[in-house]
């Protein structure tokens, strides 16, 4: 993952839902830094959208949001942000913000910008919050952040199939798992390049035990999910 997020897998209002036990949140932690690169990643930051255009003439904002809380652009306060190619992320104050129907994104105005090329300068601008300020989580609600490097065993057999690299949002979330190379060596195969990865909806029938205290997911795949594409 190029920057890390933070999603609200399941009840939030504007946001992209992952459906398992009802509602689950996610929030992805910006991994260790990188110097002078577009997409600087930081640790300790939550990444909760990018800033893309001005709004009108007196300074308004319009950003692509990254989270599933409209509190982080609707509730004024402290925010952080940081220039593409920095690795100092600098406190701006959110003064207000609204949602915009029907198009994704949210405006809002930060205090000190007043005019629309002061805007211009921010383009490309992610806004941040403290990976310490990450919202409570009701039952059965994960962050992405804690499923992400998670064993996946086969709740049958308990056979380690893989670790989770990624979460994918496409109609039906899916755990984007890495086959263990021992269970990648046991599927037949006709041809020398292997699959490597595998799409795992994330749902209850499928992914029946998530336990992060054990630090596992149990899964139990319905026939030809795990078959390796050897075309």
């Amino acid at each position: 993952m190029d920057t890390s997020t933070e999603k609200n897998l399941g009840a939030g209002r504007h946001g992209k839902n992952l459906q398992q036990y009802g509602s689950k949140t996610s929030e992805l932690m910006m991994n260790p830094p990188q110097t002078s690169m577009e997409n600087t990643q930081l640790s300790g930051w939550i990444e909760i959208g990018k800033i893309v255009a001005p709004q009108g003439l007196q300074g308004e904002i319009r950003v692509y949001p990254e989270t599933d809380f409209p509190e982080r652009f609707e509730e004024p306060g402290t925010r952080w942000l940081l220039y593409p190619g920095t690795t100092e992320p600098q406190a701006v104050e959110l003064i207000s913000g609204r949602y915009l129907d029907g198009k994704n994104l949210y405006v809002i105005q930060l205090a000190g910008i007043e005019s629309r090329s002061q805007v211009d300068e921010l383009r490309g601008c992610k806004l941040l919050v403290a990976e310490s300020d990450r919202p409570e989580l009701a039952e059965g609600e994960y962050h992405i952040l804690d499923l992400i490097d998670l064993p996946v065993y086969l709740q049958a057999s308990g056979e380690l199939v893989g670790k989770v690299v990624d979460v994918l949002s496409a109609g039906n979330d899916l755990l984007e798992v890495e086959f263990d190379a021992e269970f990648l060596q046991q599927q037949p195969s006709k041809n020398h390049k292997k699959q490597t990865k595998v799409l795992i909806p994330f749902v209850m029938a499928i992914a029946p035990v998530v336990d992060l205290v054990a630090k596992r997911i149990e899964i139990t795949p319905p026939p030809g999910l795990l078959e390796i594409n050897n075309s």
